[in-house]
């Protein structure tokens, strides 16, 4: 197996327990473990990170363009839609 696939799967699976994390922390009742959940969650976003820049450096990931100044206002409104706007009471 060559580095590079080595690193791509390993981004894929911390990207996986990323999108589990939440999973545990929205369901979690109990402040203490959704402390931890959130610290483990915290540091695998550091680690996911750190990795890819390391990717992005050798060329084993290539990310897109930036997002022009209108792109970024448009998904900023849609992300800071008020709940009553996304048919929530």
């Amino acid at each position: 197996m060559q580095e590079k696939d080595i690193v791509l799967d390993v981004l894929g699976g911390v990207k996986g327990s990323l999108a589990g994390y939440a999973t545990f922390i929205s369901e979690t009742a109990n402040p203490t473990l959704r402390q931890t959940f959130q610290q483990m969650r915290d540091g695998d976003e550091k680690f996911q990170y750190d990795l890819y820049k390391i990717a992005e450096q050798k060329g084993y990931y290539a990310t897109s363009p930036d997002a022009s100044p209108h792109d970024m206002n448009c998904v900023k409104t849609s992300l800071t839609a008020t709940p009553a706007h996304m048919g929530m009471k």
